[in-house]
């Protein structure tokens, strides 16, 4: 293992009875990167993070953080981590400076030690004006920078936090982001969440977790080419260009669209009264603005707008999760409605065979009658 590894996790594997929680997850974190773990409620990213936070053994499979094994090694694991889990742990009847002087003798810190990381925490976290206050009468906002000064308080090299932004309004999540992309100039940092927006505002990469298993990991940008497709969105003014007669139809132009080569999609979006707005997913690389830019001149229309994206994190996000997305709300997967469907054909063939051998059987005797 590399000697910049300070998270590594390999084929982790927890069961809870039946139900496995986490299946075969292997990663590592490198030393100075911010690193997003993503995935739906439920994929797995907070039993991961108390794995190896040692609160948690797994099943099968091992980790170490920063070297050390977290189930061997817990002690030492526990020196070189910062870890803020989704519900801070705070002592609301303590003051802040309390608080913090408490949690810093539990990891062995000296009152000038302390003294010393306590101006560097208020610093960073902003806690100036909340050290003489009680915990209780905080806001969300600043209960979790206490929570991150709590994990910040013996300067550990290493960062873990899960969730740390729940239940916070959108000023003080930017707020907290903030305060993380401040932390993480200088130590290595871990953060599981499931909101898109906070991973591209702080992080340079990310893992993405479902049912349990690593679906994908690496910079946002190979992420977001992960599906290999590309988003162009077309505008053509609903009037035609100087010298022409009949205005194009919003059939016309998706008709025109849809002949050029490459393109899989193409679906109408909102636009304003004056221009037909055309959304276009393409299969590869190519850059195919030249074939749409000269289609449109060959026609005589007006071209209003032409741009090409990547597909962005959402989206393959939503595509590497959407099953376990699906299964979360009670909906079946399209192979178990095939699979079903094909169950009643069967179950209406054998009646219909039923039905038949019972009609000839009361044929049979009525014929005997006569």
């Amino acid at each position: 293992m590399s000697t910049d590894v300070m998270i590594h996790a390999d084929n982790l594997t927890k069961m809870f009875g039946s139900v496995v929680a986490l299946d075969r997850v292997s990663f590592d974190v490198h030393k100075g990167e911010v690193v997003g773990f993503l995935g739906p409620n439920g994929a797995g990213k907070s039993t991961t993070m108390r794995i190896l936070t040692c609160f948690i053994s797994p099943t099968s499979g091992t980790a170490k953080i920063h070297g050390h094994d977290v189930f061997e090694q817990p002690l030492e694991v526990r020196q070189k981590l910062g870890y803020l889990p989704q519900r801070a742990p705070l002592y609301s009847e303590m003051t802040v400076w309390s608080y913090l002087q408490f949690t810093a003798r539990m990891r062995g810190l000296d009152e000038v030690e302390f003294k010393k990381r306590l101006r560097k925490v208020v610093e960073v976290c902003g806690l100036a004006q909340v050290l003489g206050k009680d915990i209780r009468t905080l806001s969300h906002g600043y209960r979790q920078r206490v929570g991150l000064g709590q994990a910040l308080i013996h300067d550990p090299p290493i960062l873990i936090l899960d969730e740390p932004t729940s239940d916070l309004d959108p000023n003080e999540k930017a707020e907290v982001i903030s305060y993380i992309r401040e932390v993480g100039k200088e130590r290595t940092v871990l953060l599981s969440t499931h909101n898109l927006s906070e991973v591209e505002a702080a992080c340079a990469r990310a893992i993405i977790v479902s049912k349990g298993r690593v679906v994908a990991d690496g910079t946002l940008d190979d992420i977001r080419a992960k599906t290999g497709r590309i988003r162009y969105v077309v505008s053509v003014h609903e009037k035609m260009a100087e010298g022409s007669h009949q205005p194009p139809k919003a059939g016309e132009v998706q008709g025109a669209l849809q002949t050029l080569k490459g393109i899989s999609t193409v679906r109408e979006i909102p636009s304003d009264d004056r221009a037909h707005g055309f959304e276009l997913i393409v299969n590869g690389e190519h850059d195919i603005r030249p074939e749409i830019f000269r289609m449109i001149v060959d026609k005589g229309w007006t071209l209003l707008e032409l741009h090409r994206d990547a597909q962005t994190l959402g989206d393959v996000f939503r595509d590497l999760t959407q099953g376990e997305s699906r299964m979360a709300r009670g909906l079946r997967s399209q192979v178990e409605d095939e699979e079903e469907e094909d169950s009643d054909d069967e179950g209406r063939d054998e009646d219909e065979e039923d039905s038949d051998d019972e009609d000839s059987d009361d044929d049979s005797k009525n014929e005997k009658k006569d």
